[in-house]
């Protein structure tokens, strides 16, 4: 199959139409770059090295440029895009609440905060039925941390290493990663432990069970807990399966083993499933792939498509009931935005009636199958990670030693090559260091998917280049 599908790769990079006869706009290529780049303050940018492409028109998993180049959208957008773009009905859902009422204010009832209410009810795991509306994941992160402090009445917090919850104040602080750094000094309170990470794990041992892992990195956590002191922690947060760090499902037996300990100490357990959330694991919320229930779930991106901009908390009654005598003392303009509802509506309507949870787990075990060719095929491959349609390639100079292909922190002519080859031949995804990511919207096709591997696998021979061993 696979080589059959290699075969086919060039003639489908030159027979697949990308360039349309067109401009989408009455502005040249250039004129729009120049005006963006003089304007804007870029986000994790040197703003100097910023090259943007254009975007003028999207549909389903493409999008194309002001050139009428048609790119394959295999990050969907931020891991947001997850109906695909310009859904018809989304878009009469935002015109009809346009025509009907734009705005209230967050203190008012509106017929599109009833509605979406019960609507997500129904898909939220367990008992987590009461929401806080936000504009954005690093908003409901934020306000999570409020929850959990004031519910609980203490201060220190467990997040991990390998982990992203936002760039506000607390959002950044709560973040493992090297995106933290110039933001210290933060917020105190924080505990960090390190991931569930088998591929690069000290604790793992090759041939290790994952149950056996597990409980090594169980152990290990609850050490930590006793050492900080239990009765002050109020919380746990975590990305039920780790995102722009490594898309890091957790290994059999952690998720519930978590829960337990958490329980155990009287810590919260928040799950952040801004990214992981909404069908991208190939259920409504990651952690249903292990039975679990948190005490907190925060949300985003895939809760509107992308299409407005919307946060949520969900929350446990007895959270919630704690707040019934006394104010809860967060909120924001924009709380339960008439426009961002009335999207999140259409959107949690779709993913119902197109059974597109159900696509993104068809989809995800044969994007699984692609991966591990990859896998076999190329040496710079040092291990394939995914689950539903949330993936990563994890690409290596030396499989023994497992030398990132890009050093931390650093850059790499190679990677950086792919990167080039993939835009030229239609590809636009996200490469974290020398992590290739593959999250494409949850409408792709076997077809779509095939196609776009085909792709990849010709760009992963000039990061084959670079192996040593």
């Amino acid at each position: 199959f696979f080589l059959a599908v290699t075969m086919l790769s060039a003639r489908l990079i030159r027979s697949v139409p990308r360039v349309a006869p067109r401009r989408y706009l009455a502005m040249s290529t250039e004129e729009m770059v120049n005006s963006c780049k003089e304007h804007t303050m870029w986000s994790w940018s040197a703003q100097k090295a910023v090259n943007p492409v254009t975007m003028v028109r999207a549909e389903g998993i493409y999008f194309w440029d002001n050139d009428g180049k048609r790119y394959t959208d295999f990050n969907a957008q931020l891991m947001c895009s997850n109906i695909g773009h310009q859904h018809p009905k989304v878009i009469k859902a935002i015109q009809e609440q346009a025509a009907e009422l734009c705005f209230a204010g967050p203190s008012a009832a509106t017929r599109v905060r009833a509605e979406f209410g019960p609507l997500l009810a129904k898909h939220t795991p367990g008992n987590l039925n009461k929401f806080f509306f936000t504009l954005g994941g690093a908003e409901a992160n934020e306000n999570a941390l409020k929850f959990a402090r004031f519910y609980t009445g203490k201060n220190k917090v467990i997040s991990r290493y390998r982990s992203y919850h936002g760039a506000t104040h607390a959002a950044i602080n709560l973040t493992g990663d090297a995106r933290r750094w110039p933001n210290e000094p933060g917020m105190g309170g924080i505990i960090r432990v390190f991931d569930p990470y088998m591929y690069r794990s000290l604790l793992y041992r090759e041939g290790m069970p994952e149950e056996e892992f597990s409980e090594l990195c169980l152990k290990q956590l609850e050490e930590t807990i006793l050492y900080e002191n239990p009765n002050g922690i109020a919380a746990m947060f975590l990305e039920t399966v780790t995102g722009t760090n490594g898309i890091i499902p957790p290994p059999a037996g952690y998720l519930k083993g978590l829960r337990a300990l958490l329980s155990k100490y009287n810590i919260l357990m928040i799950c952040d499933e801004v990214m992981c959330g909404l069908g991208r694991t190939g259920e409504w919320f990651a952690c249903d792939n292990w039975g679990v229930v948190p005490d907190i779930i925060t949300m985003a991106k895939g809760v509107t498509s992308a299409f407005m901009p919307l946060g949520v908390v969900a929350i446990n009654p007895e959270i919630a009931s704690a707040f019934d005598e006394k104010p809860f003392s967060g909120g924001l303009t924009y709380n339960g935005h008439p426009m961002c509802l009335a999207a999140g509506v259409s959107v949690l309507k779709i993913l119902e009636e197109e059974d597109i949870v159900g696509n993104s787990k068809r989809m995800g075990k044969h994007m699984a199958k692609l991966h591990n060719d990859m896998k076999e095929k190329h040496p710079c491959v040092g291990d394939v990670r995914s689950i539903g349609l949330f993936g990563t390639l994890e690409l290596v100079k030396n499989r023994k030693t497992k030398e990132p292909m890009v050093p931390t922190g650093g850059a790499s002519p190679a990677m950086a090559k792919v990167m080039a080859f993939l835009k030229e031949n239609g590809i636009i995804t996200y490469a974290n260091g020398h992590l290739l990511m593959t999250n494409p919207p949850l409408t792709i096709t076997e077809q779509q998917l095939d196609e776009t591997f085909a792709v990849i696998d010709e760009a992963l021979k000039i990061t084959d280049a670079e192996v040593t061993a």
